[in-house]
């Protein structure tokens, strides 16, 4: 006896889906809206399916869901954006939104998304200077488009971008770090400089250190969030790469820590202002940060130059790639090695065949 299609009390329906074998190869899930339109989802699994279905019915009773025949790329991407939004790092999507609203929407917004046509993804690219982010972000929104069954193919897959040019890192010295350190000694942030030079941490994660994330007798350091400012002020996310990481600390470091936390002591944030408020990322560079270069003369670097620094002075004394990636916090040490090879020892130069065969 063949199944019975599996109904539910206003929760669509889901079908096998079968090959001429009459093997199962996806399931389809079928829903009616307000206006009585049928519209459908699919995926591999039941499951996968019935979470698709419901929440495609969820959609539809937010007035989320457009006619397929009718909707355009802009109407498209504004759900999208509504639908990704919690699922993202609170900056990551506000980068998504404006890229869509300004570039993205300003070219392709009026073109029905059945419609588009890679010549037309060409067309938006060639009009920017530098099209990658864009192309992230309308890959993502198209593959999601595909999963939902509103373009039978993502027609952004395999346009060559042509590669932006990596930006210049501009690294301390080991002489000019030294004189860097010995500049802000004294300082109210002297140990967050001690803690970005010697172990690479970024600023946001540096401002986001609470002392509860520090264990100065047994000298270690755990990274579990970053300091952003996003539209909606300040807010805590978690690291980059998505996890935190274990630094075990120097006797300098930990030395820094605890007379920072004697002067500077008694709030929850490691680095705060006087009155205990996360640290303005702005008045740190331009109130400290500057003033302390030009106080010793080295060169106008980035306060993202400081982590570039302990990465190619780890380098220079012979430190193994992947304990430099460990301590950076790279999701892996291929990332490491693009960034730093050619301050790594035996990575580029002359020849060495010559030397030694000669």
């Amino acid at each position: 006896m063949a199944k019975k299609k599996q109904r539910g009390n206003g929760s669509g329906t889901v079908y096998p889906r079968k090959n001429k074998n009459g093997k199962v190869t996806s399931y389809l899930g079928a829903y009616h809206t307000t206006d009585g339109k049928r519209r459908t989802v699919s995926a591999k699994t039941k499951s996968g399916c019935r979470d698709k279905l419901r929440q495609a019915m969820s959609d539809a009773d937010k007035g989320m869901v457009f006619d397929a025949g009718t909707l355009t790329v802009g109407q498209y991407l504004d759900t999208w954006l509504l639908n990704i939004k919690g699922t993202v790092r609170q900056r990551t999507w506000e980068r998504y939104e404006q890229l869509v609203r300004v570039h993205i929407k300003a070219v392709l917004g009026n073109v029905k998304l059945k419609d588009l046509t890679r010549a037309h993804v060409k067309n938006l690219y060639g009009t920017l200077n530098s099209p990658r982010h864009a192309h992230i972000t309308f890959h993502k929104a198209l593959n999601d488009a595909v999963a939902d069954n509103l373009i039978p193919r993502n027609v952004s897959d395999g346009l060559k971008l042509w590669k932006p040019r990596k930006k210049e890192i501009n690294p301390l010295t080991p002489e000019q770090a030294r004189a860097f350190l010995e500049a802000a000694r004294g300082d109210r942030y002297y140990a967050l400089y001690v803690l970005a030079i010697h172990y690479g941490l970024r600023q946001g994660e540096l401002l986001g250190l609470k002392w509860a994330d520090l264990d100065l007798a047994t000298y270690t350091l755990q990274v579990r969030r970053t300091m952003s400012e996003s539209r909606v002020g300040r807010i805590e996310e978690q690291p980059k790469n998505g996890k935190g990481r274990r630094i075990e600390l120097s006797q300098t470091a930990v030395e820094a820590l605890r007379a920072h936390r004697e002067a500077h002591g008694g709030h929850e944030l490691v680095f705060a202002t006087e009155k205990g408020t996360a640290v303005n990322s702005s008045n740190l560079v331009h109130r400290s940060f500057k003033p302390l270069l030009n106080s010793c003369g080295v060169p106008q670097i980035r306060f993202h130059d400081l982590r570039h620094t302990c990465a190619t002075i780890r380098f220079i004394k012979g430190q193994h790639p992947k304990r430099v990636s460990d301590i950076l916090g790279h999701s892996s040490v291929a990332i490491t090695l693009d960034i730093y090879s050619h301050v790594i020892p035996g990575m580029g130069g002359d020849d060495p065949m010559e030397d030694a065969l000669s």
